[in-house]
């Protein structure tokens, strides 16, 4: 007679097993959550919604040591250090400011009255959208990849201490952490 049998796993291997794979699907519903919010935002302001007004101005530094520009009502502002790069685009009475110092990259976008705020130093990579009224802050440190996006009246923040969302169609998410917030 032909005895088969099976190794015993050990609790801790199913334990390990088990967080991997919940750490897995929600690293999936973020993932998710990101794409959802970005197709949000970037469907809206191709199609136009917001308050027809202001040009969209642009500022990028370097070139520029400190970038500051202002067209009707938007405006922007971008300063970097060292070999830092910040870039922040605004329109339609929209508010975009960067600050990237060290090796450090942000990125900003604000428009309808939304103000979007990103800072990063050492290596860190921040951005912050925002849209209709939205508040978004993103702050990177050294290494480190943060996102904040503000849909119409909402805020977003993401940084070091945390990530926090209030309002309607915010998202917010610390890639180094893991923590996450959506709210619909």
């Amino acid at each position: 007679m032909l005895a088969v049998s099976t190794p015993a796993t050990s609790t801790a291997s199913a334990t390990r097993t088990r967080i991997s794979s919940l750490f897995g699907r929600r690293l999936a519903r973020a993932g998710a959550a990101m794409v959802v919010g970005l197709g949000v935002a970037a469907g809206l302001s191709v199609a136009g919604a917001g308050v027809a007004g202001a040009a969209p101005v642009t500022c990028v530094s370097p070139p520029s040591v400190n970038d500051i520009q202002v067209s009707d009502t938007a405006s922007c502002g971008a300063k970097a250090t060292e070999a830092g790069v910040a870039r922040a685009t605004a329109m339609e009475s929209g508010t975009a400011v960067s600050v990237a110092n060290g090796h450090g990259s942000t990125t900003t976008y604000a428009n309808g009255f939304g103000t979007s705020l990103g800072a990063s130093t050492g290596s860190g990579q921040a951005y912050a959208v925002s849209l209709g009224g939205g508040i978004a802050r993103s702050g990177a440190a050294d290494g480190t990849t943060t996102v904040a996006i503000a849909g119409w009246g909402s805020g977003a923040s993401s940084d070091a201490n945390g990530v926090d969302c209030v309002g309607a169609l915010s998202l917010a998410f610390n890639l180094n952490t893991g923590q996450v917030c959506a709210m619909r």
